[in-house]
C-alpha cells in the first residue's frame, strides 16, 4: 500500500525555494504570481502504518526546527495546488536517497523492499485561470518527457485536501521475451521503416549487410547450434545499430569521400578523415619527438594518457550530451557530466578525477517568437544544462575549473553541452603501466554501481540522427552522483589492490558495448542478463543488454581476486553482480538464463559495418565588404554596448554556482580580479597538494568563422586553445589536444541538398587540424564527434553551425610561475604582441552593427609559435604582471577585461599599434587577429621584456593608470574615456537571470 508523508516549512519560516519559483514564474511566464510554498511529498511503499508513524516521529525525512511533516495533507490557503513528480521508471535519486534514510532510522535490514518517489507540491498564491496554472506546469516546472504533473484550485484542496498518489513500484524482475525478426523476408521499404520505428539508425545498405550475413550457411548452422533461428533476435539487432551508430562507429569520419576543391580545380580521395588527419598528425609528431614522447595512450581508450611528472601521468576526455539535453536539459546535461567523469575512471586501470571542463551552445536565452514543435525556450534549455551540470560536478566532489557560453540563434534546434573532465593515474601500477590493461580469457564479467532500466535506450543511436518530433522519450537518462560517487571510490581501493585486469564504461550502448568492445582483448564473451540487477518490473532481453542508465562500471575480474572484489563492494555499500566471463570463442554470446538472446560474430560486429561512400565538393561562399563607420564620439558608447554583448559579457552568473575550490587545488580560477569578477584564460589546478606541478586547461571554439571557411574556423579554435594556455604561464612544448566535432548532417540527401558542402567543410576543418597540431607541436590525444546536430519539425529544419571545441591539456612545472589577465599596478606598461590586420568576418563588431565584412582572421603559425614560446619564458622568468588572450571583440575589448578585473584604469595610444594594410580606428579597435596577447611588464623590465621579442611584432600601448579611467586616444582624438567601474557593469548586467 503505498503512503504519503508531506513535508513543508513551518509557519513564518522564509520559503527561498518557493520565493525564487514564484520570481521565475513572473520572469518567465509574465504571471502573477504574489508567493509559492513548497512542499516536499514522500510517497512510501513497502511500509506499515506503524513504520510509517515510527518515520515521522523520528525526523527521518525532515529537519523538526524548520519543518513539519505530516501523514495527511496539509492544509492550505493558496490559490492553486499544483505537484510534479517523475513518471514511472524514470531516475528518481531523491527517492533513492531517501529510501537508504528510511533503512537506517528503521534498521531495516533489507531495504529492496522499500521504494520510495519523491514530488514537489507547489502552494501557488495568484489570480491565476486555470489554463494559466497548466502552463505553469508545462511549461516551467515539469518536462513531459519525463515528469508528470497534476493541479486543483484551492477551493477544491480544501474540500477534499490531497492528490491521489501516482507511483510505481520498484523493484527486479525482467520479461524474458526475445523476438524474431524477419528479416529475411522483409522487403526494402519495411527493412528501412523497420529501422525509422526503431530507432536504429540504420542505412539500407547496412540493413542489406545484416541480412547477408544471416543467410550465410555457416552463420546459420553455427546459429542453429546454439537452439536460435536464421533471422536474427532483437537483442542481436539492437546490438548491431548500437555498435555501427554514427556516435560509436564515428562512420562519417572513416569513410572514403571522393573530394573536390573548386577553388583550386583539384580533385582528391580522402579515406578515412580520422586516420589520415587526426591519428596521422598525432603519429608524425610523436615519431619527430623520439625520446621526448610525452604521449602514453593515444585514441585507444576513454580518455588520452599524457606524461605528468615522474611518478603520474594525467589524462582527459571531452563529450557531448547534446541530443538529451535539448530534451531534457537537466537530465541531459547531468548525464553528460557524470559520464564524462567515468571515462576517466575508465581509462587504463583507473584514473583519479581531477577537475572538470564545461563549454555550451545556445540559441539567445532572450528568444522571442514562437517556437518549432518539441524545442523548449533557450532560457530553460540554459537554466536547465546549467543546473544538470552543476549538480553532477559538484555533488561529485569535483571542481569545474574552465569552461565558456556560445550564443548563436542555430543552436535553437539543437543545443551542444560539452562537458569534459581531467584524471591522474599512477605511471606504475602492479607492475606494469598505469595506462595499461586488458581483459583475460577467464576473467569475470562484473557490473559496478547502478541498476538497469529503460531509461537511456537507444541513446547511441538516438544520437545519430537528427532531433525530430518523434524523438524517443526512452533515450533521455538521469544521473545519480551519489551513487557513482560511491562507486568511484570502491573502484580506486579496488584498482590499488590490483583486484581486476580491465576496466571501462557502461556508457553508450550500456553492457552491448562494454562488454563487446572489453571482449576484443580476449575474442568472445558469454554473459547471462537474467544475472543483472534491473531498478523495475517489465525489461525485455534487449533492453537490458542496450539500457544505457547511468552509473555503472564493467570490469574484468579475474576469478582469483572475484570473492575479495565482491566482498570489498559490499563493504562499500556498491553493489556488484558477476554477468558472465571473457572468452576466445570468437562470439558476442548472450542468454537469459538457458534462453539464447544473441549470438553474433565479434568480427561481423566490430569490423562488418560496410563503409561509407561519400562526395564533397568546397565552393567558397562570398560575402560582402561593406564600410565600417563608427564617429569618434560613439566609440565610449559602442565599447559598453560591446561589453554586455551575449557572446562577452560575463558568465559570472553561471560561473559561481559551479565549485571550483573543492579538492583545495584551483591555482587560477574560473574569474579572477581584486572582486574576482574578471574573466580567466585558462584554468590551473594543482591535482597533487605536496608538488608544485599543476595543468593547464584550456580551449577554443569559434563557430562564427565556419560561414566563411570552416579551415579557418577550426585554425582559430586551435589558436585560442593554445593562447589561452600559454597567456596564464602554459608550456606549448607540453601540451596534449582533444577534438570535439560537432557538425551538422554532411550526407547529401533530400533533406541535406547541400550535403556535399557541409562534407567539404569537415574536410577542410580536419585539414586544418593536422596542419595546426603540426605546426604548434600539440598531438591529439583524445577527441569526439557528433554528427547529425539537425532539428526538423513544424515545416522547419535547423542546421547548427559546423562546430569544433579543441581542448588544450598542458603541464606547468611550477604553478607559482603562472600568470592572471587582469592589471595588477599602476605604471605597468601595456603591450600588444602580434599584428592587427583587417578582419573582421564573423566578428562581434559585424554583428553588432549588422554589416558584412569578406575577411575571416587566418592564423600566422610560425610566427605565432616563436611568440607563444617567447611569452612563457617572459612569463616563467618573472617579467609580466598580467597576460590576457585577445578574442571575442578584439584588443579594444581585451583591455577593458584587464581593466575591469584589476579596477584600474589605463592609458593607450591606438596610434601604436602594429597593423598590417589599412584600418581604420574601429576596425582596429575590434579586429578579431588571431594570436595577439595584451601583455603588462613592470616598467624596470620592460628592457628585458621587450629583447625577448626582437623581431616580432610587438607594440608598447601605454600603461597601467590609477585614475579609474580606461583612456584610448589616436592623435590628437579621444576615443574613448571611461569610468572602469561603468565598463565593470555593462560587463556584468547582461546575465542576471
Amino acid at each position: 500500500m503505498l503512503r504519503r508523508i508531506e513535508v513543508g516549512l513551518r509557519a513564518g519560516v522564509v520559503d527561498t525555494v518557493g520565493r525564487k519559483t514564484a520570481h521565475k514564474i513572473k520572469e518567465s511566464l509574465g504571471l502573477d504570481v504574489a508567493d509559492v510554498r513548497l512542499v516536499k511529498v514522500f510517497t512510501v511503499d513497502g511500509l506499515d502504518d506503524a513504520q510509517v508513524a515510527q518515520l515521522v516521529e523520528a525526523a527521518g525525512l525532515h529537519d523538526p526546527v524548520l519543518q513539519e511533516a505530516s501523514i495527511t495533507p496539509v492544509s492550505s490557503d493558496a490559490d492553486w495546488v499544483l505537484e510534479v513528480g517523475f513518471r514511472p521508471g524514470v531516475t528518481d535519486n531523491e527517492g533513492r536517497t531517501a529510501r537508504e534514510t528510511i533503512a537506517i532510522v528503521l534498521g531495516l535490514a533489507k531495504r529492496t523492499g522499500v521504494s520510495v518517489f519523491v514530488s514537489n507540491q507547489y502552494h501557488i498564491y495568484g489570480k491565476l485561470t486555470e489554463a494559466q496554472v497548466d502552463s505553469i506546469g508545462r511549461d516551467l516546472l515539469a518536462n513531459e518527457l519525463i515528469q508528470r504533473y497534476e493541479y486543483v484550485s484551492g477551493d477544491a484542496w480544501r474540500a477534499a485536501p490531497g492528490f491521489k498518489p501516482f507511483a510505481a513500484r520498484v523493484s527486479g524482475q525482467a520479461s524474458s521475451e526475445v523476438a524474431i525478426i524477419p528479416f529475411s523476408t522483409m522487403t526494402d521499404e519495411q527493412l528501412v521503416a523497420f529501422s525509422r520505428e526503431n530507432t536504429l539508425a540504420l542505412s539500407l545498405e547496412e540493413l542489406h549487410t545484416i541480412r547477408d550475413y544471416y543467410t550465410d550457411s555457416a552463420v546459420r548452422e553455427a546459429r542453429a547450434a546454439q537452439g536460435l533461428p536464421a533471422d536474427p533476435t532483437d537483442a542481436e539487432i539492437e546490438a548491431l545499430a548500437q555498435t555501427w551508430s554514427e556516435h560509436c562507429k564515428h562512420k562519417i569520419f572513416s569513410s572514403r569521400i571522393d573530394y573536390t576543391n573548386a577553388e583550386t580545380g583539384k580533385r582528391e580521395v580522402v579515406d578515412n578523415i580520422y586516420k589520415t588527419f587526426i591519428q596521422g598528425s598525432t603519429k608524425t609528431l610523436r615519431e619527430r619527438m623520439g625520446k621526448d614522447d610525452f604521449c602514453r595512450s593515444v585514441f585507444k581508450d576513454n580518455a588520452g594518457v599524457i606524461a605528468f611528472n615522474d611518478t603520474h601521468d594525467v589524462c582527459i576526455k571531452v563529450e557531448t550530451h547534446n541530443s538529451p539535453s535539448a530534451l531534457d536539459p537537466y537530465g541531459g546535461a547531468l548525464t553528460g557530466i557524470v559520464g564524462v567523469n567515468r571515462d576517466p575512471m575508465g581509462t587504463g586501470m583507473g584514473a583519479n578525477m581531477v577537475c572538470n571542463t564545461n563549454v555550451f551552445c545556445f540559441a539567445s536565452p532572450f528568444h522571442e517568437g514562437e517556437l518549432p514543435p518539441r524545442l523548449l525556450h533557450p532560457q530553460r534549455v540554459l537554466e536547465g544544462v546549467r543546473e544538470g551540470v552543476e549538480h553532477g560536478g559538484n555533488k561529485s566532489g569535483v571542481p569545474t575549473v574552465n569552461g565558456s557560453i556560445v550564443f548563436e540563434d542555430r543552436y535553437l534546434g539543437k543545443p551542444l553541452v560539452y562537458c569534459g573532465t581531467v584524471g591522474l593515474m599512477p605511471k606504475d601500477l602492479h607492475g606494469k603501466p598505469g595506462h595499461y590493461k586488458k581483459a583475460l580469457v577467464g576473467d569475470i564479467i562484473v557490473m559496478a554501481g547502478g541498476r538497469i532500466g529503460k531509461d537511456g535506450i537507444h541513446g547511441a543511436t538516438f544520437s545519430s540522427e537528427e532531433l525530430h518530433e518523434e524523438s524517443p522519450a526512452t533515450a533521455v537518462q538521469i544521473g545519480d552522483p551519489i551513487t557513482q560517487r560511491k562507486m568511484y571510490d570502491f573502484i580506486m581501493r579496488a584498482r590499488d589492490k590490483g583486484l581486476y585486469n580491465a576496466i571501462t564504461d557502461n556508457g553508450a550502448g550500456g553492457l552491448s558495448s562494454s562488454v563487446g568492445e572489453m571482449s576484443e582483448d580476449t575474442g568472445g564473451f558469454r554473459m547471462d542478463l537474467s544475472k543483472a540487477p534491473l531498478k523495475y518490473d517489465g525489461l525485455r532481453p534487449w533492453e537490458i543488454l542496450l539500457s544505457e542508465a547511468q552509473e555503472r562500471m564493467t570490469l574484468a575480474v579475474p576469478t582469483t581476486h572475484i570473492d575479495e572484489f565482491m566482498q570489498l563492494a559490499g563493504e562499500m555499500d556498491v553493489e556488484a553482480t558477476a554477468l558472465g566471463e571473457f572468452t576466445d570463442s570468437g562470439y558476442f554470446h548472450v542468454t537469459y538464463g538457458d534462453k539464447p538472446v544473441a549470438f553474433l560474430s565479434m568480427d561481423f560486429l566490430h569490423d562488418g559495418v560496410p563503409q561509407m561512400q561519400l562526395k564533397a565538393e568546397w565552393k567558397r561562399p562570398v560575402h560582402a565588404d561593406q564600410a565600417i563607420e563608427v564617429a569618434d564620439a560613439d566609440q565610449g558608447g559602442l565599447l559598453k554596448t560591446m561589453l554586455g554583448r551575449l557572446n562577452i559579457c560575463s558568465k559570472e552568473y553561471v560561473v559561481r554556482q559551479y565549485d571550483h575550490e573543492v579538492k583545495g587545488g584551483s591555482v587560477i580560477k574560473p574569474m579572477v580580479g581584486v572582486k574576482r569578477d574578471g574573466p580567466s584564460d585558462a584554468g590551473v589546478v594543482r591535482p597533487r597538494l605536496e608538488s608544485e606541478a599543476g595543468i593547464v586547461l584550456s580551449h577554443g571554439i569559434c563557430p562564427r568563422y565556419s560561414d566563411y571557411d570552416a579551415y579557418w574556423m577550426m585554425a582559430n579554435a586551435i589558436d585560442e586553445a593554445v593562447r589561452n594556455a600559454v597567456a596564464v604561464g602554459g608550456d606549448l612544448r607540453h601540451m596534449g589536444g582533444c577534438d570535439n566535432f560537432c557538425w551538422c548532417d554532411p550526407v547529401q540527401s533530400e533533406k541535406t541538398p547541400d550535403g556535399h558542402y557541409k562534407l567539404a567543410q569537415l574536410v577542410r576543418a580536419n585539414q586544418a587540424l593536422a596542419h595546426f597540431c603540426l605546426a604548434y607541436g600539440v598531438p591529439c590525444v583524445s577527441g569526439k564527434d557528433s554528427m547529425k546536430n539537425d532539428y526538423t519539425g513544424g515545416g522547419v529544419k535547423i542546421s547548427i553551425p559546423p562546430t569544433v571545441l579543441f581542448s588544450v591539456m598542458g603541464v606547468i612545472k611550477d604553478v607559482n610561475k603562472t600568470t592572471t589577465s587582469d592589471f595588477k599596478k599602476a605604471g605597468d606598461r601595456i603591450y600588444m604582441l602580434g599584428a592587427t590586420l583587417r578582419e573582421l568576418g564573423g566578428s562581434e563588431l559585424i554583428d553588432e552593427l549588422k554589416l558584412s565584412a569578406a575577411a575571416v582572421p587566418q592564423v600566422d603559425a610560425l610566427a605565432a609559435r616563436t611568440r607563444y614560446l617567447a611569452v612563457h619564458e617572459a612569463i616563467t622568468s618573472g617579467l609580466v604582471n598580467g597576460c590576457h588572450d585577445c578574442s571575442d571583440g578584439g584588443m579594444v575589448v581585451a583591455l577593458a577585461e584587464m581593466a575591469l578585473a584589476g579596477r584600474l584604469g589605463a592609458s593607450v595610444d591606438l596610434d601604436k599599434l602594429v597593423t598590417v594594410g589599412s584600418l581604420n580606428k574601429a576596425e582596429a579597435l575590434y579586429s578579431e587577429s588571431a594570436s595577439r596577447l595584451v601583455v603588462t611588464v613592470p616598467a624596470a623590465k620592460a628592457d628585458a621584456f621587450e629583447a625577448l621579442f626582437k623581431g616580432q611584432h610587438i607594440a608598447c600601448l601605454g600603461e597601467v593608470t590609477d585614475s579609474g579611467l580606461f583612456t584610448v586616444t589616436s592623435g590628437s582624438s579621444k576615443l574613448i574615456s571611461e569610468n572602469v567601474e561603468e565598463l565593470a557593469k555593462s560587463f556584468k548586467g547582461t546575465l542576471q537571470f
